[in-house]
């Protein structure tokens, strides 16, 4: 790999932290989700670091019905992210702003006008993350689309991706204000869509001129075959979650072997998997730090989370100190399932000790060490083909984040891993991708 590439860091965004006892610290922030100047001040923290996006996640619903977790974790009070995106745009001038939005439970030409909005009011630093949705309680609010079979989902997501590209790339630069001043749009610029499909008919334009970055840039997450090879055919960043080094270069190595078909290059898509770092002074501060966070986790909240992404009701009938159970093949969070299970069984952890570690991160990739350690932890991710940048999801905000910009960054920054300042203004040019070319 080149000796003067550099990591790409987004800053994933939760209310609190990540941690799902979080807002039960002493320093926790317990209104944060509804808080728009504690949003306003991470983005101004991840922006003085330099890192190239903000990231904020969505579920269409209220993300709690389990009794237990919706009184004993701070997860069901949020910002719609698109909403929350519009109000940092104008509070910061250089970070990328990237969203989600399911293709199960929205109209290409509705979503695609929407980012076009955001990507014009921020000067081209928006972004799409695309999912398809595998939540029942989402399904649940939206009875005419219903909860889809998994290849359903992302046969729909295919067509919602090339309808969202098309009506992007319908635009060219300088069709509207041509030089002259004689019009007030150059017709011949316009390339107006006509798009019949099995899911969606799309007809006309967008009623937008082209971004400084040409389009959102295209954000994807899955980690099934399909959903690898949506990425690999339509994304410029992929979000992923992997424990070990030895899974994140397989996966790395995955996605990056399916672009040729497509004709894109390896570089032409950025890896990004999950990382919530603990920072501390030593290596005993960080442990402690982590360990007090564990300590604030009810075990009830934890099974119930860990049940969640296993996509079963409850596992209240196995004990808590036994194995996890042979799970039931799901039509919901496959590549996750898959991701707690094998952890499960190569750790050899209980269902209580594998909900506590799930809680932390979610399945993410936890390292608690000083700056060193943990730079040294991402250094070796992003030498040995397992990374071209990290998602970071500190555990508690705004302390979490604060940081790991403060003692983190100037690590990587030492090793000549991370950049001194933006090379652009706009998200494509930040993030190293190269020059768009209309698909």
């Amino acid at each position: 790999m080149s000796s003067d590439r550099k990591m790409r860091l987004g800053a994933f965004l939760m209310a609190g932290g990540h941690h799902i006892a979080a807002w039960r610290h002493p320093q926790a922030h317990a209104q944060a989700g509804v808080d728009i100047d504690h949003f306003i001040e991470l983005a101004r923290i991840a922006e003085r670091g330099k890192f190239d996006m903000l990231f904020v996640e969505d579920a269409a619903a209220i993300r709690e019905r389990n009794p237990e977790m919706a009184s004993q974790a701070a997860r069901s009070t949020a910002f719609e992210p698109l909403s929350l995106l519009a109000a940092l745009a104008v509070n910061t001038s250089h970070i990328g702003l990237v969203a989600t939005a399911s293709t199960t439970y929205n109209e290409p030409y509705g979503l695609a006008r929407t980012f076009a909005s955001l990507d014009q009011l921020s000067g081209g630093r928006a972004g799409w993350n695309l999912v398809t949705s595998a939540s029942e309680l989402e399904a649940e609010n939206f009875a005419s689309s219903g909860l889809r079979p998994h290849s359903e989902r992302y046969e729909r997501a295919e067509e919602f991706a090339d309808a969202a590209l098309a009506l992007w790339d319908g635009v060219d630069d300088g069709a509207y204000f041509p030089e002259g001043g004689a019009r007030f749009a150059d017709r011949t610029r316009l390339h107006p869509v006509h798009r019949r499909g099995k899911h969606f008919t799309v007809e006309g334009l967008l009623e937008s001129p082209r971004s400084a970055q040409g389009r959102p840039i295209m954000v994807q997450a899955g980690a099934s075959d399909v959903g690898k090879e949506l990425a690999a055919r339509t994304a410029d960043v992929v979000f992923a979650a992997s424990q070990t080094l030895a899974e994140a270069q397989t996966y790395y190595a995955d996605v990056k072997s399916r672009l040729a078909k497509y004709g894109r290059k390896p570089d032409d898509i950025k890896i990004m998997p999950g990382i919530s770092p603990i920072v501390g002074t030593t290596e005993d501060e960080a442990k402690a730090k982590y360990q007090a966070l564990q300590e604030l986790i009810p075990d009830a909240v934890g099974v119930a989370l860990l049940a969640s992404y296993l996509s079963i009701q409850d596992l209240s009938a196995y004990p808590l100190d036994g194995p996890l159970p042979d799970m039931p093949q799901t039509n919901l969070i496959q590549s996750r399932q898959q991701l707690i299970i094998d952890l499960g069984r190569r750790e050899n952890l209980s269902i209580r000790e594998l909900a506590r570690h799930f809680a932390g991160a979610r399945g993410h990739w936890q390292v608690a060490g000083t700056p060193a350690q943990i730079a040294d932890a991402m250094e070796e991710r992003f030498s040995e083909g397992a990374a071209d940048g990290f998602n970071v999801m500190a555990p508690l905000f705004p302390s979490g984040l604060e940081e790991f910009v403060a003692h983190v960054v100037p690590e990587l920054r030492r090793r000549g891993l991370f950049r001194e300042d933006y090379e652009g203004r706009t998200l494509r040019r930040n993030l190293g991708l190269s020059a768009l070319i209309k698909r």
